[in-house]
């Protein structure tokens, strides 16, 4: 299991900073400062029958509502159980190495058009299972939609929208500074949508494709995923008979300055295995494998 290192000078208060990085690689953010100098984008489709069987087994065992986004977040979490890397983030030009994957969502109090958004926040273990998963984020969801429960993102931006405009742009200049030196409260952090492991939408939900979106230069966010609606296609399958199957797109968009290329081919190879084999997700891993130091 993850070993838990004591906090040490230079670490932040979301992850500890790596020192033993390639030259090349902790060069990245001096060479690339904003993440919109560093995004890459990357597309894949997923086919997702042995999803759907695994979803409604779950459903049947007491977990109503479990779908697509339960089962990518839980996998994601999965993968970084094996591939620390994928949870790094870039922060003041330095790379940071992340405990907990925390995710967050953009989500709507009601489905109208009159209603705004909100942003929840869930921190999870490496070792969270599919189960574990549900719970924490039915429960954030909950308490916005049917507690009406204010977030703290709200709370924050109701606060700062009572600034006038010309006070309210410096103290975000001064909020970014204070970001940049890791010295940016923990209370904001805790509620900020711009600062976590990976933020996710689902627009199949809404029955839109998957769009590739932007990641903010506010914070540290190395990660945006997005997921379309499913899709039916006709395929010939070994005996030459024609059968449906259906896909889902996958849209994601990462700060190449948390991992090379090849590292990240590797941790997607094990995202892809593990949603043909959903099962495993039902299980904690055996090992946590640690970042470097």
């Amino acid at each position: 299991m993850e070993h838990k290192r004591k906090r040490r000078f230079g670490d932040r208060r979301e992850g500890r900073r790596l020192r033993k990085l390639d030259p090349y690689t902790a060069m990245k953010p001096f060479i690339m400062k904003e993440k919109s100098d560093a995004s890459n984008y990357f597309s894949e489709v997923v086919e997702v029958s042995e999803i759907e069987r695994f979803l409604r087994k779950k459903r049947l065992e007491g977990y109503p509502g479990m779908g697509m986004l339960h089962i990518f977040i839980a996998t994601f979490i999965r993968t970084a159980a094996q591939y620390p890397a994928i949870n790094r983030f870039c922060s003041g030009q330095r790379i940071f190495s992340r405990e907990n994957v925390e995710f967050l969502m953009t989500i709507k109090k009601q489905m109208r058009t009159d209603v705004g958004e909100t942003t929840i926040k869930a921190s999870f273990d490496r070792s969270a299972t599919i189960s574990d998963v549900y719970s924490k984020l039915n429960n954030e969801i909950s308490k916005v939609k049917n507690e009406g429960e204010e977030t703290g993102t709200d709370k924050i931006a109701f606060a700062l929208m009572k600034l006038p405009r010309v006070i309210l742009r410096f103290t975000v200049l001064f909020l970014e500074l204070l970001d940049y030196f890791g010295k940016l409260p923990k209370s904001i952090i805790d509620v900020s949508p711009f600062h976590g492991s990976v933020i996710i939408t689902d627009l199949g939900s809404i029955g839109l494709p998957a769009i590739y979106h932007h990641l903010y230069n506010f914070g540290n966010l190395p990660i945006f995923i997005a997921l379309g609606a499913k899709k039916k296609v006709h395929e010939l399958n070994s005996a030459g008979e024609v059968v449906i199957k259906k896909y889902v797109d996958l849209k994601l968009v990462v700060d190449e300055r948390i991992c090379d290329g090849f590292y990240f081919s590797q941790a997607f190879k094990v995202f892809k295995s593990l949603l043909k084999n959903p099962h495993a997700l039902d299980i904690p891993p055996e090992i946590i494998v640690d970042d470097i130091e």
